[in-house]
């Protein structure tokens, strides 16, 4: 930061305030950032002369001045921080809210097109008071350049699923189950699985009318809820689907008896919609006014 001045005649008549900030890899650019931009701090409260309190005045006053604990119910934030990218920041923001008792349901990292820059979508379920202490501690460490909160905003959600699911229906998944439960147990249990519906009492060609029959269910679910199939085997496929979360929930949900073999989810992404116009914003307003969000609704 360079500061230059000219003083005419013993009065200063102008001061040039100039301010170069470069990034770089380091954590300190995110620091200079916060410098040059800093919020407008509140005025400090007055100070006053500590009291002479007695020792029952003063557990009166703790004990009837003392807070409840806060009763307003938990509800799901949605948090974006923008970091730097360098080693250890992940865990210096999970760290924090790990100290405050938060449990994570979903963390996506992605670098993003600026060079050195990252974006953080977390999500968790917490008081809205307890939240925003948490989000100014994150925003007083050095690699963090900003942290939105997305809660109360009108915002894009998706999530990627990738799930392996059985072909040969739920008797042969419950069989694959069993098979690998380390249990004397479950060897007797087998038993009960041999039926005449048991993949392993079927003919082939009534295997291979199960395994197409199946397979063309799957391919109608998945093809109504935007997804495709992008592997298939002897045994079972690969489905993948891009969607909202409670999207991909109610996908899993009317596929499990199937037999759902694995499962990987990766997590919510999350970006603002962009504002319209008054006007425009008015216009849609008057004229269509549902209340329910159509991707919610079920295939059909």
């Amino acid at each position: 930061m360079l500061v230059s001045s000219k003083i005419l005649g013993g009065s200063r008549t102008s001061v040039t305030l100039k301010t170069t900030l470069r990034f770089n890899s380091s954590s300190t650019s995110a620091l200079a950032y916060k410098a040059l931009h800093h919020r407008k701090k509140q005025p400090r409260l007055p100070t006053l002369d500590t009291p002479n309190w007695s020792a029952q005045g003063a557990v009166s006053s703790i004990l009837y001045e003392t807070p409840l604990p806060s009763k307003s119910p938990k509800k799901q934030h949605i948090l974006n921080c923008l970091v730097q990218n360098e080693p250890g920041v992940l865990s210096l923001v999970s760290g924090i809210l790990a100290a405050r008792g938060f449990n994570i349901d979903s963390l996506v990292v992605c670098n993003t097109d600026v060079k050195d820059l990252s974006r953080m979508t977390i999500i968790l379920k917490g008081q809205a008071m307890v939240i925003e202490q948490a989000i100014k501690q994150i925003e007083d460490l050095v690699p963090v350049f900003a942290v939105l909160d997305y809660s109360n905003a009108e915002i894009i959600k998706r999530e990627l699923l990738l799930t392996r699911v059985s072909l040969l229906g739920p008797e042969y998944f419950q069989d694959f189950i069993k098979q690998h439960e380390i249990s004397i147990e479950a060897e007797e249990t087998l038993s009960e699985l041999d039926n005449k519906y048991h993949p392993k009492n079927l003919t082939p060609s009534e295997m291979l009318r199960i395994k197409n029959s199946y397979l063309t269910a799957l391919q109608t679910l998945t093809k109504q809820f935007g997804g495709k199939i992008v592997d298939i085997s002897n045994k079972n496929c690969i489905i993948e689907l891009t969607g909202k979360p409670e999207r991909i929930t109610n996908f899993l949900k009317l596929i499990k008896p199937f037999g759902i073999l694995e499962v990987a989810r990766s997590g919510m992404m999350a970006l603002p919609r962009t504002p319209l116009s008054e006007g425009e914003m008015e216009e849609e307003d008057t004229a269509v006014d549902i209340g329910v969000d159509l991707s919610d609704l079920p295939p059909g």
